[in-house]
């Protein structure tokens, strides 16, 4: 290519970029859909191939316009290409989901961004870039994953589901307190009538120190505690 002249990019190498792209932001959407995530292989594929497409327009579309008149005119070819960072914020935001104190949804979000940026790279014919990272944040997912589980599981609090079976018209306020006392953590509480007794159900998440049993133990001596167990 001569000094000043604009790039160009052929039929052949476009299907490629774009292909790659697919691939490899397939790959990652598999992995989502292997673990039943809404955002899986088609979305994440899709956003991949509109990435590389977007950085492809960005730097060869406007090639007729920019030689037009005999003068080659200065453009940068990152301008629509740099706004998929923005607009696959956007896409990201709709994969994450608030479920009363909980937050799901911020790995899959975060896996739509990697791939806008795989997209981009195979778009610019940075194939080694695209396909290492690939690699990585495959390894990430699936075995980095397990071993961080298999790290963190013994010093990472256990939430379990906590039954009792109160008298009638007795308040779940000492049991609660109890359980907070021994080291637990109530998440929620569900309370049910019958016709002699109460019955409820707490969320709890219990420190590794906490002996599940003791727990048990103590909060069965409480007055007006009928019945007391785990539950799965």
């Amino acid at each position: 290519m001569l000094l000043g002249e604009i790039p160009s990019l052929s039929w052949e190498e476009a299907t490629l970029r774009i292909v790659i792209a697919a691939a490899l932001g397939g790959a990652v959407g598999i992995e989502r859909e292997l673990r039943e995530h809404d955002a899986g292989f088609r979305t994440h594929m899709l956003v991949a191939i509109g990435s590389a497409l977007f950085t492809i327009v960005s730097a060869y579309a406007f090639r007729d316009f920019l030689v037009a008149g005999g003068n080659v005119v200065r453009a940068d070819p990152t301008r629509i290409a740099a706004q998929i960072v923005t607009g696959i914020g956007f896409l990201g935001a709709g994969a994450i989901i608030r479920q009363g104190l909980s937050v799901r949804g911020l790995t899959t979000a975060a896996t739509l961004w990697v791939v806008a940026a795989i997209g981009m790279a195979a778009g610019a014919g940075y194939y080694g870039g695209a396909v290492i990272t690939t690699a990585v944040v495959l390894i990430s997912l699936w075995p980095l994953r397990i071993l961080a589980k298999m790290g963190t599981s013994r010093f990472r609090p256990q939430t379990s589901m906590l039954s009792a079976q109160l008298a009638a018209g007795a308040s779940p306020g000492p049991m609660i307190d109890e359980v907070e006392r021994l080291g637990g953590r109530v998440k929620s509480v569900e309370i049910s009538h019958e016709a002699d007794r109460r019955s409820v159900l707490l969320e709890v998440t219990m420190p590794p120190r906490v002996d599940p049993p003791r727990v048990i133990s103590e909060v069965g001596e409480l007055d007006d505690v009928l019945e007391v167990r785990w539950t799965d």
